[in-house]
């Protein structure tokens, strides 16, 4: 037994030892009840809000506007306040978008056309609809953009990553400085939103066969892997040469495993075909009419399998059980990335992934009950009614603005 033990068993020393245990929890119980009960004051809820959605305190006259608002009834218009510190669009989003820009999914890496794209679309989500973000003919920059110095930021370029980096090290205003544009390097007609920036060929179309593009938009944008939307009853018809169907020489792998990925993918990734991103001039590459030689790769493998002569793609997951992921009202089918990227945001599943994606960054957890699902399914329906991401964060931060149980 410790000395602390023994003191407290014995004598008139433990006594004192133990009275004082008790008051310790006394003190520390009635501060938990009354730092629950100051929780429910509209200033600390206002703080709480703003720091979710901005990082940093509020000001004093912010604080109080903020707190007027919720005392008013009116907590997400106090979230919209919180919204206008530029810490929202320079730190919040930017972490929240920056892992959808790179394989590795990490947060630490340089702001680039992708991440500002989004910052920008968020920005201006009065003019411009999110469900655009893997169709349109857009990019956010800041060319013009000037440090204290003087020293004006390189231009926005399709070959490097110059401008964006400049901007971020020189702690350029997000908020104020960027601007809508359309993109460089492939046609208006080949365009798919973020799909179609820099960053995102140089991280998904560089190299292998275009299915990465696929399942990093899968991923980030649907919420779900391949391991998830997994559907051995489609018909695997367009899966391409280069998938074994008997790896290891048991065709039962293909059968039970492989085609389950393969059998949706394939056809959809076929919307890629024309795309290359070219490591020796750095920028995205895209041959109308030609699909890349990285189609017809190791096509001995499976030399039956399906040859590629277009990008014509095709949702096989209109049927079985992937239909559930709520598929918009589209032909299901069409040519080139930017119909394909319409088909994605069209469903049901890409509103709910944006929403459950902006209820954990602002309530620093995943929908975890039954109040938190419902919400998040309330949020998606409104979401899809005019595709505004600020009222989605505002209102999301104002039902977290209580600690969770």
């Amino acid at each position: 037994m410790g000395i602390a033990q023994r003191i407290f068993m014995a004598g008139s020393a433990g006594k004192a030892y133990r009275q004082l245990v008790a008051a310790i929890f006394v003190i520390v119980g009635t501060a938990t009840l009354f730092g629950n009960v100051a929780l429910a004051d509209s200033r600390d809820q206002a703080k709480r809000i703003h720091d979710r959605l901005a990082g940093v305190p509020p000001t004093a006259t912010v604080l109080e506007e903020m707190a007027g608002h919720i005392d008013g009834g009116d907590a997400n218009a106090a979230a919209m306040v919180a919204m206008d510190n530029p810490n929202f669009y320079n730190v919040t989003l930017k972490n929240w978008a920056t892992p959808w820009t790179n394989r590795e999914q990490t947060v630490f890496a340089p702001l680039n056309d992708y991440t500002a794209t989004v910052i920008g679309m968020i920005r201006d989500d009065d003019q411009v609809s999110f469900d655009q973000l893997l169709s349109a003919n857009i990019v956010y920059h800041a060319n013009g953009a000037r440090n204290d110095n003087g020293e004006t930021a390189p231009p926005y370029s399709a070959s490097n990553n110059a401008h964006y980096e400049w901007l971020e090290n020189n702690g350029i205003d997000l908020s104020t400085a960027l601007t809508r544009a359309t993109q460089l390097g492939v046609p208006d007609a080949a365009t798919a939103g973020v799909m179609t920036t820099r960053a995102a060929a140089a991280a998904f179309f560089v190299a292998g066969t275009n299915r990465a593009m696929f399942r990093f938009t899968l991923l980030n944008h649907m919420c779900n892997d391949l391991e998830q939307v997994k559907d051995t009853t489609r018909s695997p018809d367009r899966v391409r040469q280069d998938v074994s169907r008997s790896p290891g020489g048991d065709s039962r792998l293909f059968l039970n495993n492989c085609v389950g990925c393969h059998a949706g993918m394939d056809p959809m990734a076929q919307a890629f075909a024309y795309y290359q991103f070219n490591e020796g001039s750095g920028q995205i590459e895209y041959t109308d009419g030609i699909v890349q030689p990285k189609y017809f790769i190791n096509g001995e493998t499976f030399s039956p399998g399906y040859v590629t002569p277009d990008d014509q793609w095709d949702n096989y997951w209109r049927e079985g059980p992937n239909s559930a992921l709520g598929w918009g009202s589209g032909a299901g089918s069409g040519r080139g990335a930017k119909s394909m990227g319409e088909e994605l945001a069209n469903s049901h599943v890409f509103a709910a992934c944006q929403v459950k994606k902006a209820f954990k960054m602002v309530c620093l957890r995943d929908p975890a009950n039954s109040g938190d699902r419902s919400k998040v399914e309330t949020l998606t329906n409104s979401f899809q009614t005019d595709y505004q991401m600020k009222p989605v964060f505002a209102e999301a931060a104002a039902y977290c603005m209580e600690p969770a149980d």
